[in-house]
């Protein structure tokens, strides 16, 4: 199925975040790539104002909306990165925001939605649950609902990443990126197969919330019961449908890794790199690793897409 994002549309979001966003570091460290048998790149999104990537998107959605005039609220549902992302946004934009996240949502991440000024309602056990919330609420105020994935808008956002990972290698051979909604793992297969088509690109979802996967795998559209991560970034129950049908055309390949090995990932990362990632960020790493034998000789890259991990979260993966 064709997609209505293209590489002019990122390059395009790319001149509306430049004022307020520097790129990220793209780096490569000699002990990984001994580790690895290749050479390994790390995409650095967890150096952004809100430690993750999807302020790209935000900034993106949120310019066209003063551009077009827009002057009422913007609500979202989410587990943190893209309430993170709405917030910020809105607030550099003058949007008032609503955010829902879950009952059991991720601590510091809530305090830093409220810290860009948004207004945090806490409603149910998952995503699920705040996505409905989220829509009869802009649907019964007037306000603008703003899904993290069938959100076009953000796509080319935060596409503008793989931009400038491949202005500076050019000659990439496989990348590795996190699949939750699923905005992220687009934008690096449009950027990259608009480079070169013979880039492979490959998502990484979460094997205790696959729904992604085994979509992509069967052909249908697979919701699952659970989510049981505690990469927030990556409990995705069921896909979107926008972000679906893109990556279906655009991904080469999607696997999945497990909680375990996304702790390992986490404390190789912060080892090597002194960077710390938080579970969705660890994951294109961790599928990295798992790969490693099939990878001997290539250029690969890894996204390190968020790096909002809690001190508990932290202390308990550094002490297994």
């Amino acid at each position: 199925m064709a997609h209505k994002i293209t590489l002019s549309d990122i390059l395009q979001a790319k001149k509306r975040i430049a004022p307020y966003l520097t790129p990220t570091p793209a780096l490569n460290f000699k002990s990984l790539d001994k580790l690895f048998g290749c050479e390994l790149w790390v995409k650095f999104e967890n150096h952004l104002p809100t430690g993750a990537f999807k302020i790209r998107g935000g900034i993106n959605l949120c310019s066209q909306l003063q551009e077009q005039g827009f002057k009422g609220g913007l609500i979202a549902a989410s587990t943190g990165n893209h309430g993170q992302s709405i917030a910020h946004a809105g607030q550099l934009f003058g949007f008032p925001v609503k955010i829902v996240v879950p009952e059991n949502a991720n601590i510091d991440k809530v305090r830093a939605i409220e810290n860009f000024g948004a207004e945090v309602i806490s409603h149910g056990e998952n995503y699920s649950y705040c996505c409905v919330f989220a829509e009869n609420f802009a649907r019964d105020n007037k306000w603008r609902y703003v899904s993290g994935g069938d959100e076009p808008a953000l796509i080319p956002g935060v596409g503008t990443y793989a931009l400038e990972l491949f202005e500076k290698i050019p000659t990439l051979d496989t990348v590795f990126v996190p699949v939750g909604g699923g905005s992220g793992a687009c934008g690096v297969s449009i950027v990259a197969h608009s480079v070169n088509p013979a880039v492979r690109v490959i998502g990484v979802q979460s094997s205790h919330a696959d729904s992604i996967y085994q979509s992509i795998k069967t052909g249908k559209v697979c919701k699952t019961h659970s989510a049981d991560t505690f990469a927030e970034g990556l409990a995705t129950l069921s896909p979107f449908k926008f972000t679906l049908n893109i990556l279906r055309d655009e991904l080469d390949e999607i696997v999945t890794v497990d909680d375990d090995a996304l702790r390992g990932a986490i404390r190789l990362l912060l080892s090597h790199t002194h960077n710390i990632a938080e579970g969705a960020g660890a994951a294109a790493f961790a599928a990295a690793w798992q790969a490693r034998e099939t990878l001997a000789g290539k250029r690969i890259a890894v996204i390190l897409s968020g790096g909002n991990l809690t001190e508990e979260q932290l202390i308990e993966i550094i002490a297994r």
